[in-house]
């Protein structure tokens, strides 16, 4: 079997640390699982390490894209949904009323496509 080494121009470290990191935190929350820790507790680290992933996401949005791939990760869509996931903890952690609330729908798909600009050759 043969491995085939990416361009620099084809790897994208971002997706992937932002995977670990999301992964890291729902393995984290299952081995704190125990009754000796309060919930409270967790999902306040839960809480900081969305703030760890936000930031990281800002740091990889304001790296400049690479213009000759087809795709580009929606760094905007993705903290949008962190931002979801982190009211939610909160809204858990100090309710404001009583009455359950409907959730909002995370949209997950990170993949932007690259729209080529439009012909400078046209004339009106």
């Amino acid at each position: 079997m043969s491995m085939r080494l990416l361009s620099p121009a084809n790897r994208h470290p971002a997706p992937g640390l932002i995977l670990a990191l999301l992964l890291g935190l729902h393995v984290s929350g299952h081995a704190c699982a125990d009754d000796s820790t309060p919930e409270h507790a967790r999902l306040v680290a839960a809480l900081r390490q969305l703030d760890s992933i936000e930031r990281l996401v800002a740091q990889q949005a304001a790296q400049p894209h690479d213009e000759r791939a087809r795709y580009h990760f929606d760094y905007a869509r993705l903290a949008a949904d962190l931002e979801r996931m982190r009211a939610g903890i909160r809204d858990y952690l100090s309710p404001s009323r009583a009455q359950p609330r409907d959730p909002a729908v995370l949209l997950g798909d990170y993949r932007q496509s690259v729209t080529p600009p439009p012909e400078a050759d046209a004339a009106p």
